[in-house]
C-alpha cells in the first residue's frame, strides 16, 4: 500500500529545462579529448629508459591516466543538473494530514481471545502507531460504543494522547456509524451534516488531506449506518483504514458480544478509498499499525535538489583535481 498522497506518480522534472542543452558540451568535450589523445606527440621518446618503458606498457597507467577526464566530464554533467533546478518527489512527513484514531470500547473488547484483552491489545497497537509517526503529523482520538466521543483533537502532543488512550474504559453497545463520523467531524476543514443527512458549504479552499484509522470488534447496533457514515467521509475526501480485530468463535478463549462484521468494516474502507485489515493476535495488530504509520505518515512531495546535485558536481570535481595531481606525481603509486 502506497503512501496517501497525489504526488506518488510524479518523475524527476526541471524548473529551468533549457539549462539542460547545456549537455551538449560534455560529448564535444569527449570527442575533444579523443582527438588531442590521438595527436603525434611533439618530441617522442628515441631511448626509452626500463622504468618508463614499463609505465608505458602498463595497463592500469593507461586506464588512471584517463580518469581525471572522466571525474571532470562527471563534475560537468552534474552542475548542469543542478543549474537546471531538478525537482524529485521525495518522501517527506505527511504534516499537511491530520489523522483520528477510531477505537472500540465497547464490552466486547473485553474478550480474551487477544490477550491479554481485546482493548488492551488496541491500546498497545495504538500506542505503537503514534511512536511509528513522525513526529510533525498531527493524530487525535475518538472513542464509541453505543456514543461517540471526541477525547483528543488532531495534535502534535504524543504523550497526551498516549495519556488518553491508557485510561480508555469500557461501555455498552456498538456504534461504529457514530464513531466514523465523529472522527470525520474531527479533522480539519470538515462539516458536520444537518438533520436531514444533507452536507452545509464545505469552507473554500482545499481540503488538507484526512484520514481515519478505525478499530473494531464486532458488529453495528445503534446510531447512523456505518454506510452512511462512509459516505459523508468519501464526500469530504477522508479516507478510512478499517481494522477488525477478534479470532473466530471457535477458539477456546473467552469471549463476549457478537461475531466481528468484516463486511461492513471492507465496505467503509472501499467507499473512502482505503484498505481493510483484520487481525487475530496482539502481535499481528501491533503489525498493522505499524504499516499503517509508515504509510500514512508520510507523502512523496516534489522536492528541489539542485543542492544535492552540486554538492555531488563539486565532489568530482575534486575528486578530478586528486586524480590529475596524482597522475602527474605516480611516485607514491
Amino acid at each position: 500500500m502506497q503512501p496517501n498522497s497525489s504526488g506518488n506518480n510524479m518523475s524527476l522534472t526541471f524548473l529551468w529545462r533549457a539549462v539542460l542543452w547545456g549537455m551538449l558540451a560534455v560529448p564535444l568535450l569527449v570527442a575533444l579529448y579523443v582527438r588531442l589523445l590521438r595527436r603525434p606527440a611533439r618530441h617522442p621518446v628515441i631511448f626509452a629508459t626500463q622504468p618508463v618503458l614499463a609505465r608505458a606498457v602498463d595497463a592500469s597507467s593507461r586506464y588512471r591516466r584517463h580518469l581525471p577526464a572522466a571525474l571532470f566530464g562527471t563534475a560537468l554533467a552534474l552542475l548542469i543538473l543542478a543549474a537546471a533546478r531538478p525537482v524529485a518527489p521525495l518522501p517527506v512527513p505527511a504534516d499537511r494530514s491530520a489523522i483520528i484514531l477510531a477505537i472500540d470500547i465497547s464490552g466486547s473488547m473485553r474478550s480474551q481471545d487477544v490477550l491479554p484483552t481485546r482493548l488492551e491489545a488496541a491500546k498497545t497497537a495504538a500506542t505503537t502507531f503514534l511512536t511509528s509517526l513522525p513526529d510533525r503529523v498531527r493524530v487525535g482520538l475518538v472513542a464509541f460504543a453505543g456514543f461517540a466521543s471526541l477525547l483528543v483533537p488532531p495534535t502534535t502532543e504524543r504523550q497526551r494522547i498516549a495519556d488518553v488512550i491508557e485510561g480508555l474504559g469500557y461501555a455498552r453497545r456498538t456504534a461504529i456509524g457514530e464513531g466514523l463520523l465523529e472522527s470525520v467531524v474531527a479533522l480539519p476543514g470538515r462539516v458536520r451534516p444537518g438533520p436531514d443527512g444533507s452536507l452545509p458549504p464545505l469552507p473554500p479552499g482545499p481540503l488538507s488531506p484526512g484520514i481515519v484509522v478505525l478499530l473494531s470488534d464486532g458488529r453495528s447496533n445503534t446510531g447512523i449506518a456505518p454506510h452512511d457514515a462512509a459516505e459523508i467521509a468519501r464526500q469530504q475526501s477522508v479516507t478510512v483504514y478499517t481494522v477488525g480485530l477478534g479470532q473466530p468463535e471457535s477458539t477456546n478463549a473467552w469471549q463476549i458480544g457478537g461475531t466481528l462484521d468484516e463486511e461492513t468494516l471492507q465496505t467503509i474502507a472501499t467507499i473512502t478509498g482505503g484498505t481493510y485489515y483484520h487481525a487475530s493476535s496482539a502481535e499481528g495488530l501491533k503489525q498493522i499499525y505499524r504499516r499503517l504509520a509508515r504509510s500514512i505518515g508520510w507523502e512523496r512531495r516534489p522536492t528541489e535538489v539542485s543542492a544535492v546535485a552540486a554538492a555531488a558536481g563539486a565532489t568530482a570535481l575534486l575528486a578530478a583535481l586528486a586524480a590529475s595531481w596524482l597522475v602527474a606525481h605516480p611516485a607514491g603509486l
